[in-house]
Order: structure tokens, then C-alpha cells, then sequence
């Protein structure tokens, strides 16, 4: 029987990129259909929202991956937002989840929480040793709150809470606006266009220099599965791949997936960023027993032909599912 049979769970940020991808997972490992919470039935920044939700859904295990989220742009403009947002939607939760009688939450992190110049690859002991990047440090520090109060309501009332600190999370259901998109959705929509409309060149923000640790949504969605199932107390724990790919590498394996056959532009006008950022995953593989399944040469068919059987249902610039 999975520890998942005839479990009542409620999934924050259902509907969006990683919590679509959960449902899926819960529903593999054998969980009945979790109910998902909707900002436009419950904001869950609204204290009464929160109690009256857990009142309705009366939750065995939650999943917090609801959030305020934007590009570095948006958090120059609403940083105030971006803080007071995710801030209120994780205090209130485990709060009023700790009086509850839930059995376990379990929230997603943000790996711009670790400090900006700390050892890489990032492991979870560095995650105090300095102050995160500063344009998106309101919301990361919000994000990092979630460690805290884990910690707190854990030594007072013995409530269990478990953050996961994914990677650089691409797959199906991502946002492939252009103007909003990480680096591989961005790609993903640019290659897939740019063969449909026969296109002679793509051009590529930066040198292709620039590594980062690209992970699955599938594998993030099921570490977060397996940190509800076998952790008893909180713990901070990242979930990726454990490698580091540069962008070169992502727009060679897009180039081929997509049969491109035209001329690349390495715009280096555009800035790379941060040369490097990996993350160490072997507390997960330690403690969890996991080891991410998906190739990123997998991971990026499996995008693109999920993007491809999608793109007709493209609104805003966002793909919805």
C-alpha cells in the first residue's frame, strides 16, 4: 500500500508549473486526487482565506508551492510585493496547519535563497553564510522565512515542515512567454518557432558560457513526494540534478530535437550572469534515496514535444495546460 492511499492532500500553487507536475506524480504513486487550492477562491495572504480552507479541505499532508513570483525587472519594481506575499502565504499556512492537526507540510524553497557569493556546488550548510542576490532578495529572504518557522513550530509543537530547494526546473506546463521565461522555455519556444516559420537564424542571449544546474519538473515532484513521505522533522533539502550543463550545451541538444537547420547568433551583448551555479544534492540522495531519473537530453524532448502539442493554446505569451 503507498503511503499516499486514501491520504487527504491539499497542493497551494496546484495549477501552476511544478504543482501540475505534483498532481501528476501524487496520482502515479498511487494518491487519490488532491484538492488544489486556487488564488481565485482563496488568497491565502487573507488570514480568514487560510482557516477557512484547512476547515474545508481538513488536509493530512500539504504542499506549499504557491508564490509570488517574477523576474528581476518585477522585483526591482514591487519588491514590497514580492516580500509581503510570500511572507504572509507561508506564515499563515503553517500556522494555522500546526493548530490543525496536519501531519506534515511541505513547502518549495527558492534557490536564489543561498547566498550570492556562496561555495559551489550550494550546499545546505552555506544556506546562512551571506545575504542572497540583492535585486531578488526581498523575495528570497521571504522564501528563507519558511526554514525558520519550520524550525520554530517544530521545537514548540513538534509540527513537521520540509523545504525543497530545487534547481533550474524546466518541462511541460512551464511559462514560455519570451519576455518572462527562464532559459530553457525561452529556447524551447524560440527553436520550435523559429523551424515552424522556417526561420534562418535563432539568436541566443550571451556567450553560451554561463552552467547551470537544469533539472526536470518530474524529479522535482517526486523528491517533493518523497520529503512528505520519509522526513520526521524539518529539514532544508535541495532537489536537482546535481550537474552542471551550459547554455551552449542546451542549444546544441535544441538544435538537433527540433531539427533546426538554420544559423546561430550568439548575442553577446546580452550579460551571462553567474558563470557557474550547481547545486549538492547528496543530502537527498543520503536521507530521500533520490537520484533524478530524467536526462536533460530526455528532459528537452519531452519539452519540446509537449510545448509543440501546446502551442495552439498559447494565451498572453503563457501556456496553459
Amino acid at each position: 500500500m503507498s503511503y499516499w492511499t486514501g491520504k487527504r492532500v491539499l497542493v497551494t500553487g496546484g495549477a501552476g508549473f511544478v504543482g501540475t507536475n505534483l498532481v501528476e506524480a501524487l496520482r502515479a504513486a498511487g494518491g487519490r486526487d488532491p484538492v488544489v487550492a486556487r488564488s481565485a477562491d482563496s488568497d491565502l495572504t487573507r488570514e480568514a482565506d487560510v482557516e477557512r480552507l484547512l476547515d474545508a479541505v481538513r488536509p493530512q499532508v500539504i504542499f506549499h508551492l504557491a508564490g509570488y513570483v517574477g523576474g528581476i525587472l518585477a522585483n526591482k519594481e514591487r519588491p514590497a510585493d514580492f516580500f509581503y506575499r510570500n511572507l504572509m502565504m507561508g506564515t499563515l499556512l503553517i500556522h494555522h496547519a500546526s493548530r490543525r492537526g496536519v501531519e506534515k507540510l511541505v513547502a518549495a524553497g527558492a534557490g536564489c535563497g543561498y547566498p550570492e557569493h556562496a561555495p559551489v556546488p550550494l550546499r545546505e550548510e552555506s544556506f546562512w553564510d551571506g545575504y542572497p542576490q540583492k535585486e531578488s532578495a526581498p523575495y528570497s529572504l521571504a522564501k528563507r522565512m519558511l526554514i525558520v518557522q519550520a524550525e520554530a513550530y517544530y521545537r514548540q509543537y513538534g509540527f513537521v515542515s520540509v523545504v525543497g530547494v530545487p534547481g533550474n526546473v524546466y518541462g511541460p506546463h512551464d511559462n514560455f512567454d519570451l519576455y518572462q521565461a527562464h532559459v530553457i522555455p525561452a529556447l524551447v519556444r524560440k527553436f520550435v518557432e523559429a523551424v515552424k516559420e522556417g526561420a534562418s537564424e535563432v539568436v541566443v542571449w550571451g556567450s553560451g558560457r554561463p552552467a547551470r544546474d537544469f533539472v526536470y519538473v518530474g524529479d522535482v515532484a517526486r523528491g517533493l513526494l518523497l520529503a512528505a513521505e520519509r522526513y520526521t522533522e524539518p529539514r532544508l533539502v535541495n532537489l536537482s540534478s546535481g550537474q552542471d550543463s551550459s547554455v551552449r550545451d542546451v542549444v546544441e541538444a535544441l538544435t538537433e530535437l527540433t531539427g533546426f537547420r538554420g544559423r546561430l547568433v550568439w548575442d553577446t551583448s546580452k550579460p551571462d550572469g553567474q558563470l557557474r551555479r550547481v547545486f549538492d544534492v547528496s543530502r537527498a540522495r543520503r536521507e530521500l534515496d533520490f537520484e533524478p531519473q530524467v536526462s536533460l537530453r530526455e528532459g528537452l524532448r519531452q519539452t519540446v514535444e509537449w510545448f509543440r502539442a501546446h502551442r495552439s493554446r498559447l494565451v498572453g505569451g503563457r501556456v496553459y495546460a
